[in-house]
C-alpha cells in the first residue's frame, strides 16, 4: 500500500475531500431484498493545515450503540473547527445490525472477525472490504468504539497492542484507568490496521443496546485527548481548579470467572471492584433458595466486566477480572476517573457543544 502523507489527497469512494471543508457522504454498500439501498454514513472534516488522518468508527457490532452517541457529540464540538489533518467519522459501520439491534449481519457473521474481507465473499466479507478500501486505507491512525455484549457491561478501558510505541503513547493519552495489552485477533479490524501500519485503539465501555453517560463522556474526552496528542487539535487551555488527569495501569493478563452451576446470580462485587484470591464475587442459588453456591475470584485484580443478567447457565462468563501488580492503586484511579466525569458537571469545560462545526456539502 502506498505510504500516506499528511498532505496527500483524500478520495473516498470517488469523492474528493477538499481542504478546509466538512463533507457528509452516504456511501451505497448494498441493497435489501426490497431493493432499498443500505448506505454507510461517513463524516469527513479536513482541516486547512496538514496533519494525521484519524478514523473514528462505531457500531461494528450493530447493537453496541454507545459509540454512535460518542461520534454524534464529537461532530458537534466547536473545537474540531480548528482541526489539523483529517477526521473520518463513521458513526454506524454495521448498518444491518444497527437496524435490527443485532451484533451480527444477516448472514450471522461477525464483522470484526472478517477483515480484510473480499469483494467476492460473503455479505460480511464484502462490507469489511468496503470499509478497508474507503476508510482504513485513507487513515494514519484509528479509534474503534465498542461496548460489552448484550446483558454484559464493561468498565471503560482501552484494548491495544501496547508493545507498539505509538499505540502505547495514544493509549496513555486517552485517559482511562485500565489498559489491556490485548493480542491481535485474526480477522479483527485491529489486526488488519496493524498490518497496514495504522496504530489503532479499541475503546470498550458500557453495555450493548444501552447508553451509559459516564462511558460516553469518557469516550469523547479520550478521543479529544488522542487528537491533541497527535497535534490535530491545540493543547488544552489552563483551567483553574480543573480536576486532574487519570494515570492508566496496564493489565497484561485477565481472566473470566464462569458459573459453576446454573441458577439465579446475586452479584456482590460491582464493576470496578478490587478483589483478592478467594473473594466471593457472588452467589448462585436455585429460584427457591434451597441451594446456594459461591462464585469466587482466583487471582487478585479489578473487575472490568460483568454480566447484568441474573439468570445464568453453567459455564457462562460472569466476571472479567484484569490482573495488576497493585490492584489497590488501580481502584484509587477508578475513583478519580469517576470524579473526573461527574454527571452533574459540564463535559470538558473548554469545549462547548453548540451547532454544526461547518457547512456540509
Amino acid at each position: 500500500m502506498a505510504k500516506k502523507t499528511a498532505s496527500s489527497p483524500i478520495t473516498i469512494n470517488g469523492h474528493d475531500i477538499p481542504v478546509g471543508r466538512r463533507t457528509v457522504l452516504d456511501l451505497t454498500l448494498t441493497k435489501l431484498y426490497t431493493q432499498a439501498d443500505i448506505r454507510l454514513p461517513v463524516h469527513v472534516i479536513r482541516g486547512r493545515k496538514p496533519g494525521p488522518k484519524l478514523f473514528v468508527s462505531a457500531a461494528i457490532h450493530g447493537d453496541e450503540i454507545n459509540g454512535v452517541e460518542i461520534v454524534r457529540r464529537l461532530l458537534k464540538m466547536q473545537l474540531v473547527k480548528g482541526l489539523r489533518g483529517v477526521l473520518i467519522a463513521v458513526p454506524v459501520v454495521n448498518i444491518h445490525g444497527f437496524i435490527h439491534q443485532s451484533r451480527y449481519l444477516p448472514d450471522r457473521r461477525d464483522l470484526n472477525r472478517s477483515f480484510p474481507g473480499s469483494s467476492e465473499g460473503s455479505l460480511t466479507g464484502r462490507m469489511a472490504k468496503f470499509f478497508v478500501d474507503h476508510i482504513v486505507k485513507n487513515a494514519t491512525h484509528g479509534i474503534d468504539l465498542h461496548t460489552g455484549a448484550i446483558h454484559r457491561e464493561n468498565l471503560p478501558q482501552i484494548r491495544a497492542n501496547l508493545k507498539d510505541p505509538e499505540t502505547r503513547r495514544l493509549a496513555d493519552a486517552f485517559g482511562v484507568p485500565v489498559l489491556l495489552d490485548s493480542e491481535l485477533r485474526d480477522g479483527s479490524l485491529r489486526a488488519y490496521a496493524s498490518e497496514c501500519g495504522v496504530p489503532m485503539l479499541l475503546y470498550e465501555a458500557g453495555e450493548a443496546l444501552r447508553f451509559d453517560e459516564l462511558s460516553i463522556r469518557a469516550g469523547i474526552r479520550g478521543i479529544i485527548q488522542v487528537m491533541r496528542a497527535l497535534e490535530m487539535l491545540p493543547p488544552a487551555k489552563e483551567i483553574k481548579k480543573q480536576k486532574g488527569s487519570v494515570s492508566p495501569f496496564v493489565a497484561n493478563t485477565s481472566y473470566w470467572v464462569r458459573a459453576p452451576e446454573s441458577g439465579v446470580l446475586r452479584v456482590k462485587v460491582p464493576l470496578g471492584g478490587q478483589v483478592k484470591p478467594g473473594d466471593r464475587l457472588g452467589t448462585i442459588s436455585n429460584p427457591f433458595g434451597e441451594q446456594e453456591i459461591g462464585v469466587f475470584s482466583k487471582k487478585a485484580g479489578v473487575v472490568i466486566g460483568k454480566t447484568n443478567l441474573p439468570l445464568v447457565n453453567e459455564g457462562e462468563a460472569l466476571f472479567h477480572i484484569a490482573c495488576f501488580s497493585k490492584p489497590g492503586d488501580v481502584a484509587q484511579q477508578l475513583d478519580a476517573f469517576a470524579d473526573l466525569h461527574e454527571l452533574n458537571e459540564p463535559l470538558l469545560p473548554p469545549l462547548e457543544v453548540k451547532g454544526e462545526v461547518a457547512p456540509s456539502t
